[in-house]
């Protein structure tokens, strides 16, 4: 009985399939740390916040994992087996009538060695149903939120909460049709049911900067059976952007505050930053590709496309791959590790576009300022401009010394002044964007 685990995206680690306690998940993001100072700020925000108190009564509620060839025929104890060898898996599963697949936005970029067009391409399968009692999970998030049954907002705790949830589906593949015309394979997918592969691309037609790609399953499969590539050429501008405080107001200092916003609330954007992003779209014209890069685990990946996609540029959301599906796990993927977790995203999308000039956009509740600052210096000259949203709300921020001006030169220490910029109002940003731009033209 397997929940769908968290999404492995990463170039440098291989998929992880154990299911933490809730211990061993926190150690997960400590041995070897290499940023000892945003970890610690981290660590006192959680202890001033009392996440581990939420995460207990959280952790309460996550289903037993039991051997998954207790429950299942003899056919997909096969399928579970070899889904251990992930992409050497000689007999794939295919997607059923009965199974949600996921097909993840990416950005399209062109091998440096071959000049031909390549993306990374994620998908996920799993099961429509879950084997697990939905109810108790709904119940947990409510009280913690002091809700019950006859409010109006318990019903979108049971459809967030549903790909906490779902059964994974090991070692399945999925067909896809890119552009309309070009089949591709994607996986098989591994013990989490979850497929990562480079594909070679056809050039768009008539240099349509969108190219969609639909998946070929059977009548009742549901999900995201659409996705869409962006064509990046190699030279131009780009923009990296945090998600959770920076655009949406999440409450990343609050272990309620994240409940309350990921599972029951309206998402909504921090004020002036649409009107922001449209105008640096403006001025660094259409062409330019876009990432969203948060903590947020990929279990939230519908929830959070919507929300861009009602809100902000096109682009590719990367999150993170550390879950372990369960809802403690939540709140710590969130809140710890987060330095090391973005700097290793980065140093991806710089393998991809290392000829792009990056402007990078962040905010002061999490350890953005510490992670734009060491990209800045791996990579000389290929950030251009930071921008930190400080955050003033306490209930957003945990601890004041976020805010603090040393903390800024800290994490700037090597980076040109002119070259970052810590704003209230987004307002504030506009004349710095255009001046790096017409700089860097």
């Amino acid at each position: 009985m397997h929940r769908l685990p968290a999404f492995s995206v990463s170039y440098k680690r291989p998929y992880t399939t154990n299911h933490h306690p809730l211990s061993r998940l926190k150690m997960a993001f400590t041995p070897n740390y290499k940023y000892k100072r945003a970890l610690d700020m981290q660590k006192l925000t959680r202890k001033e916040r009392r996440f581990d108190e939420t995460e207990r009564e959280l952790h309460g509620v996550s289903k037993a994992v039991f051997p998954i060839t207790s429950i299942i025929g003899a056919k997909d104890k096969a399928y579970d087996v070899l889904s251990y060898l992930g992409k050497k898996n000689p007999l794939p599963r295919n997607v059923s009538a009965q199974d949600t697949v996921w097909l993840l936005d990416n950005t399209a970029y062109r091998n440096e060695k071959t000049g031909r067009w390549e993306a990374e391409h994620i998908a996920a399968t799993f099961s429509q149903h879950s084997s697990c009692t939905v109810v108790d999970a709904v119940g947990s998030v409510a009280d913690r939120l002091d809700l019950d049954e006859s409010d109006p907002s318990y019903p979108a705790i049971e459809e967030r909460i549903r790909p906490f949830l779902q059964d994974i589906k090991p070692g399945a593949q999925v067909k896809v049709l890119h552009g309309g015309q070009t089949p591709l394979k994607l996986g098989p997918g591994g013990r989490n049911g979850i497929s990562n592969d480079i594909k070679r691309l056809p050039s768009s037609d008539g240099g349509a900067l969108l190219v969609p790609s639909f998946a070929e399953v059977p009548r009742g499969a549901n999900g995201l059976l659409e996705m869409r590539t962006f064509y990046a050429e190699p030279e131009g501008w780009g923009v990296i952007s945090d998600i959770d405080d920076t655009i949406k107001i999440t409450q990343t200092s609050d272990p309620i505050g994240i409940l309350r916003t990921t599972f029951v609330d309206t998402p909504q954007v921090c004020p002036g930053m649409p009107q922001l992003y449209r105008r640096i779209q403006t001025v660094i014209e259409d062409s330019s590709p876009w990432f969203y890069l948060s903590a947020s685990p990929y279990n939230l990946y519908p929830f959070l496309r919507e929300f861009r996609q009602q809100n902000y540029p096109h682009g590719t959301i990367i999150l993170r791959d550390s879950s372990w599906m369960s809802l403690s796990g939540l709140l710590t993927t969130l809140t710890l590790g987060t330095e090391d977790y973005k700097v290793d995203r980065m140093q991806k999308i710089h393998s991809w576009l290392p000829k792009r000039k990056m402007i990078c956009i962040g905010d002061s509740t999490q350890s953005d300022p510490e992670a734009y600052g060491e990209i800045y210096r791996e990579f000389p000259g290929w950030v251009k401009l930071i921008l930190i949203r400080k955050v003033e709300d306490i209930a957003v921020i945990g601890i004041e010394a976020k805010n603090e001006p040393e903390r800024f030169e800290k994490a700037f220490e090597g980076v040109p002044r002119d070259a970052w910029h810590v704003f209230t109002d987004p307002a504030e940003c506009d004349r710095l964007v255009q001046n790096v731009v017409a700089k860097s033209p």
